[in-house]
């Protein structure tokens, strides 16, 4: 894919920190992961404050993704492949 604009997602939070997202990935979540910066998903690379922890909600992908200029969201996206990723480790 390569685009979160071109994806189909939901923000749960907006102009956030990388502290409330987890904070809220971890409160709401009971399934989730925790990665490095630089981790790769939908084909872009994830920044953030460590460690930046990713929510799973059925087939759905929580988790926070910065645009530059626009600032730090937490987004809801539809990612089978991402979630099968994620718990093979």
């Amino acid at each position: 894919m390569g685009c979160i604009e071109q994806m189909k997602y939901e923000v749960i939070l907006k102009n956030t920190s990388f502290k409330e997202c987890r904070e809220y990935v971890k409160k709401n979540f009971k399934e989730f992961y925790q990665v490095k910066p630089g981790y790769r998903m939908f084909d872009v690379y994830l920044i953030g404050v460590p460690p930046v922890l990713i929510g799973v909600d059925g087939d759905d992908v929580v988790f926070p993704y910065t645009k530059p200029c626009y600032g730090t969201f937490l987004l809801r996206i539809r990612g089978e492949a991402e979630i099968e990723s994620l718990r093979k480790g």
